[in-house]
């Protein structure tokens, strides 16, 4: 999931939480934040020299660092710019332990997941396989959807299908979806869902608006592309994305999960806190967890270095013909807000003038982990992260914004005082 660029009543699938459960990419996207440390954390949890990582940037430590004390337990951070590499972590690897988070540690990437599902379509667009303006009913007969939705809705989210993790309505008010928060999703952490039943329970409510004419957030759209793809190629998701995507990139540590629970080795500890039937506050680890709830809108698993290969080979023009990247980019005017544009699996935000045009998209799961990727449109430099929750609420009003504006001023800003934008997007699962 990721955060939303939007407000409440703007945003579908939204939950009244900052990071909503699946379909979130502003908040997270926002998320990026700081730890200071002598020395980085490697993949098997050892210290390396600060040569390895760069370049010594205390300012970028300091600034993860204070997105811990914001409240969150820790943060992973990899920045990849003219000035070389530089990756860091802070906060703790798992509650009541010291060690830092594995500065190359896998996490739930949440609504992170969409842009590379954005991709495959796209390549399979590419290759004749899938027209971009197509119903996606010729595909996918099956749903008796709407003919006026076309594949490229599906990724624009601009089809007007009722998000399955939730919808908030005209008053604010939420119609929940699935459990997808608070206690109810606790309790069913470990629940198995089909895409085909996903999809189902998003169509037996009624369309949100007109196809085209309007923009909101939808998982149910990018499930019916996990089950298009899976259509057209005659394989399964996990199958064409590593051929495709992952293969070709050594994406080693890039994982579709499917139903398992389980979080490849070494990895952060994530946690959920809730309030049970009496009221009480509880915290439970969540590392494990089934993401099948969201399938292919947002189960999958990274690192930052392979989030940054990702998207610095897809903004360099090496997973896409220039004409499809340029559609890729092609914001839909309803979908304008703080956090910029969307366009086909990307937000495109021009954050100022001494700072320039980003893309990203930004995931939170329901429970446990926040996942951050930008990058420049030349994929020269980028910035991924990943931040997870520990047992304390974290101060989403001051502490954490200043922190991730600080970071993203840092890191795409020529001058320190550039005008970052004010909030960010993301989303869960």
């Amino acid at each position: 999931m990721s955060a939303s660029p939007h407000s409440a009543k703007n945003n579908a699938g939204r939950t009244p939480r900052v990071f909503r459960p699946v379909a979130v990419t502003a908040l997270a996207a926002a998320l990026v934040t700081g730890a200071a440390a002598p020395a980085l954390a490697t993949v098997d949890g050892k210290a390396v020299p600060k040569a390895a990582a760069g370049q010594d940037r205390p300012e970028l430590q300091k600034t993860i660092q204070a997105i811990v004390d914001a409240g969150f337990l820790g943060v992973q951070a990899r920045v990849n710019d003219e000035r070389g590499e530089w990756v860091g972590s802070a906060g703790q690897r798992k509650l009541g332990t010291n060690a830092k988070p594995p500065a190359n540690g896998h996490f739930r990437i949440g609504s992170s997941t969409k842009p590379f599902v954005a991709t495959l379509v796209l390549q399979l667009v590419a290759r004749g396989k899938i027209k971009l303006d197509a119903p996606v009913a010729d595909y996918l007969p099956q749903f008796k959807l709407d003919r006026r939705i076309t594949v490229r809705m599906l990724l624009q989210h601009t089809s007007g299908l009722y998000n399955y993790t939730g919808e908030f309505r005209p008053d604010g008010s939420v119609e929940p979806g699935i459990p997808a928060t608070g206690k109810e999703w606790a309790d069913v952490r470990f629940k198995t869902y089909q895409p085909e039943e996903l999809v189902r329970f998003g169509l037996s409510k009624e369309l949100r608006f007109t196809p085209g004419e309007k923009w909101s957030y939808s998982n149910t759209g990018y499930t019916l592309a996990q089950l298009l793809i899976e259509k057209v190629t005659g394989h399964s998701i996990a199958e064409e994305m590593k051929r495709r995507i992952l293969g070709p990139l050594k994406l080693r540590g890039t994982v579709l999960p499917g139903a398992s629970p389980e979080l490849p080795r070494p990895h952060p500890h994530g946690y959920f806190r809730y309030q049970d039937d009496a009221g009480q506050w509880k915290v439970i680890d969540v590392t494990r967890q089934n993401p099948s709830m969201t399938a292919a809108a947002g189960d999958m698993i990274s690192t930052t270095q392979d989030l940054a290969t990702f998207y610095s080979a897809l903004n360099g023009g090496k997973l896409l013909p220039a004409k499809l990247l340029a559609e890729m980019r092609k914001t839909h005017p309803k979908s304008a807000g703080p956090f910029g544009g969307y366009g086909l699996g990307t937000y495109v935000q021009d954050m100022g003038p001494n700072c320039g045009t980003v893309l990203h998209h930004n995931g939170s799961t329901a429970g446990g982990y926040v996942s951050v990727m930008y990058g420049t449109p030349d994929g020269k430099k980028t910035l991924t992260a990943s931040i997870t929750y520990g047992d304390a609420a974290p101060d989403l009003a001051e502490a954490f914004p200043k922190a991730r504006d600080n970071l993203l001023k840092q890191v795409f800003c020529d001058e320190q005082t550039g005008p970052a934008n004010e909030a960010e997007p993301t989303s869960s699962p």
